[in-house]
């Protein structure tokens, strides 16, 4: 009888283990994929700005021309953020965004007439939209790879996460965190 006992305590053993290591991986995977989710969110955003970009341009130079270097700026800012995969790309080119933004709408504050636009005011009210949106999107990317980040490395998760293929994310962080705190104000 007492070997019946063991072998049944064992089989136990390894139903509990085997349940546990099913419903951690399965956990794994949700995050993971939330993960995913959350960047493709922050992709269509940041596509989505890149997109009102040449628009802001066209009607910026019709009453300032002059200012090339500016355009140039922006232009290559849009650039970086459509071609950043990464995180740390897309902090980068976040960074470079923000400020070429603030310098077309330096020069947009120099030119009434374009600030009685209706198409400029427009674009700018969408352009504020639009970066609320980052903003959120940013967080709720954050907030899934704090959630699994965590869980990859508690214990006892650790010991196998990696083995099953399970990496820790990076964050989607920016050098200049108070830039992108509240999005570009342009107060005429």
């Amino acid at each position: 009888m007492e070997p019946l006992i063991i072998v049944g305590v064992i089989v136990l053993l390894v139903v509990i283990i085997g349940i546990y290591l099913w419903s951690t991986y399965n956990s794994l995977v949700t995050l993971n994929v939330r993960v995913d989710e959350a960047w493709s969110d922050i992709t269509v955003q940041l596509k989505r700005r890149a997109d009102l970009i040449p628009n802001l341009i066209e009607t910026v130079k019709g009453y300032a021309a002059h200012e090339s270097g500016v355009f140039e700026a922006v232009t290559k800012a849009r650039a970086a953020t459509i071609n950043a995969s990464t995180p740390a790309e897309a902090s980068v080119a976040e960074n470079q965004m923000q400020g070429a933004l603030k310098s077309i709408f330096a020069v947009a504050e120099a030119y009434p007439q374009l600030q009685a636009s209706q198409n400029f005011l427009q674009l700018q009210a969408e352009l504020v939209d639009t970066e609320d949106k980052i903003q959120a999107s940013r967080r709720f990317y954050n907030g899934g790879v704090r959630e699994l980040n965590t869980k990859i490395k508690v214990f006892p998760n650790n010991v196998f996460a990696k083995r099953l293929g399970f990496t820790a994310r990076d964050f989607f962080e920016v050098a200049d965190s108070a830039a992108i705190a509240e999005p570009p104000r342009v107060q005429f």
